[in-house]
């Protein structure tokens, strides 16, 4: 259409948000973000290695039930899907989390994605076709990693304008997202030869935000441990980059991985249900999350502070 969505989606769009992101995130934030490695750890364990592993153990039990299985391989591949290059980034910076990890960690798991999603969608799914690892590769450093690098530059030169305008960034994402979202909605529902009977496909909407609030709060409590070491910042980046699945990734890599399915498009709808699920079920957390963390973060500072001494 006169969008032309395989450019400005694949290309434009994405490029904007990092390069947004590029723009608003102080430098310094970056650079201590790097050294984090435990929290790096954390978030690519749990999205690349036990997210799949227990969703294809649930689907062992959902297997037997009368859900349209290709739905049921679908629940499977967005498992294995990366962490996504921008909603948990636009809502760890809604609530004040740490943005600057949530930026390391959408790019770093972008970039494992490429290899290890193909491999993972390959052991729990199968496929015969060949995955033309360098032009992803090549694509996702161009829409990603570039984009951000420039926007860093570009703030050291307009640094002062943007601390006396404070522009909307976080707005100017959303609307970049909001059309990402539109234009894969369309791409697969267009397709005149899906079938999907309204039984499995309310009941796949249930367990996907049933699987969202399970694991959100699972990483809550991991992080919050007493020797975790996580601050609440960082516990706020967890929960969401842990969680959260890309899709401005995924539909790309779904379309490379099963080329010549003629059930892709049935395997594409749970991930295009995942995606706006996890924005609307973030943004109602936005209030509760930002709440905690500010409270935790009071406790934590009312602790530190020396006792004064007790005059006798």
């Amino acid at each position: 259409g006169p969008l032309k969505p395989e450019i400005t989606i694949t290309y434009i769009a994405v490029s904007a948000i990092f390069f947004n992101s590029g723009l608003s995130l102080k430098t310094e934030e970056l650079t201590s973000a790097l050294m984090h490695v435990k929290l790096h750890l954390f978030v690519q364990i749990f999205t690349l290695v036990f997210f799949p592993t227990a969703i294809w153990l649930f689907l062992q039990l959902l297997s037997i039930t009368p859900i349209n299985e290709w739905l049921l391989k679908g629940l499977q591949t967005v498992g294995c899907m990366p962490p996504p290059v921008s909603s948990a980034v636009i809502l760890t910076k809604a609530v004040g989390g740490n943005e600057a990890a949530a930026i390391f960690n959408s790019a770093f798991g972008s970039f494992l994605g490429i290899v290890i999603t193909p491999l993972l969608l390959l052991l729990f799914l199968g496929s015969s076709s060949s995955v033309p690892f360098t032009s992803i590769f090549s694509q996702l450093f161009m829409t990603v990693v570039v984009p951000l690098i420039i926007g860093q530059i570009v703030r050291r030169y307009i640094k002062d304008w943007l601390e006396r305008k404070k522009p909307p960034f976080g707005a100017i994402s959303s609307c970049v997202l909001l059309m990402i979202i539109y234009t894969t909605f369309c791409d697969t529902f267009a397709n005149p030869n899906i079938d999907l009977d309204k039984f499995s496909l309310i009941i796949i909407v249930f367990i996907i935000f049933s699987v969202q609030m399970s694991f959100m709060f699972l990483t809550f409590l991991f992080s919050t441990r007493n020797n975790s070491s996580f601050t609440p910042a960082d516990t706020v980046a967890i929960i969401f980059c842990s969680t959260h699945k890309s899709l401005t990734l995924g539909i790309p890599m779904l379309k490379i991985v099963f080329a010549g399915y003629e059930h892709l498009s049935l395997i594409s709808v749970p991930l295009l249900i995942y995606h706006p699920a996890q924005i609307l079920l973030g943004s109602l957390l936005v209030p509760t999350i930002k709440s905690w963390m500010v409270s935790r973060q009071k406790a934590q500072k009312l602790t530190r502070q020396p006792k004064a001494p007790v005059k006798v």
